[in-house]
């Protein structure tokens, strides 16, 4: 049975963020995953998790200007100093918060040639790895679909995949996100298969909508024997919006039997 994570950036937005924990531990999770934790100080953070017995799961490193519209900087050139710095920043919370993976975002390197993104990327993802192998993270990179992020530099599940075979998988690993694999490319459960030796984190939510489980056009039930099948063991986090009310919407978990 998969290891559901609430993902507080999307789910039980009635409430303000740091309340967000108590919701989801009373609504039954167990895990808690979010973009970012940085507008928090770390020890206010620890202490929801702690009062109310969940377990960090996920968030990701700073993504530099993200209300300007940037999704992650690690591929654009000029920023390696930039990104540097954040996955230092990251790593300080990880300390306290106890997660064992941390996202960096490919980010979206317009006008850049290909090539020098991709070694731009490359090189800045195997400094991260580096670093927080001494601390005992790893450092996961998600493919993100172009309907959503046009240009985000990570398209595909397999290239994100070539990029972890490069580094190692004891320093890095894929995050296989349902809804992106979807919506990109299609043929989930072969991919999954295919990819499980790299994958560290999953994520769900249904398309097109980007809603729960079963308001959409994929086999959720297939998905989920599948993840069990294929002896997935890590967290699932559920970042997906609620097409309603957050709890009124989690009937989803009884249907599908997780």
């Amino acid at each position: 049975m998969p290891r559901l994570a609430a993902n507080l950036s999307m789910m039980f937005n009635e409430v303000g963020f740091l309340d967000r924990f108590e919701a989801a531990a009373k609504a039954g999770f167990t895990g808690v995953e979010f973009l970012f934790p940085y507008d928090f100080s770390a020890a206010e953070i620890r202490k929801r998790l702690d009062d109310n017995g969940l377990t960090q799961a996920l968030f990701n490193a700073p993504p530099g200007d993200w209300n300007g519209g940037e999704r992650g900087i690690a591929s654009l050139p000029g920023r390696q100093q930039e990104f540097r710095d954040g996955v230092k920043k990251a790593l300080e919370y990880t300390a306290v918060l106890g997660n064992q993976i941390l996202h960096c975002m490919a980010g979206i390197p317009n006008g850049v040639d290909p090539v020098t993104a991709a070694a731009i990327y490359a090189n800045n993802i195997a400094w991260a790895a580096e670093q927080a192998a001494a601390q005992g993270v790893k450092i996961v990179l998600e493919p993100i679909n172009h309907r959503d992020m046009p240009g985000f530099h990570l398209a595909t599940q397999e290239q994100g995949a070539a990029i972890v075979e490069a580094i190692g998988f004891d320093r890095v690993g894929l995050q296989f996100d349902v809804y992106h694999c979807q919506i990109a490319q299609g043929d989930i459960t072969k991919r999954m298969a295919k990819l499980m030796p790299v994958i560290s984190h999953m994520q769900i939510a249904d398309v097109p909508a980007r809603n729960e489980p079963g308001t959409g056009e994929i086999g959720w039930k297939y998905v989920f024997a599948q993840m069990d099948a294929l002896g997935y063991q890590g967290w699932v986090g559920c970042e997906y919006r609620p097409a309603g009310e957050t709890v009124a919407g989690l009937g989803w978990r009884q249907t599908y039997g997780v």
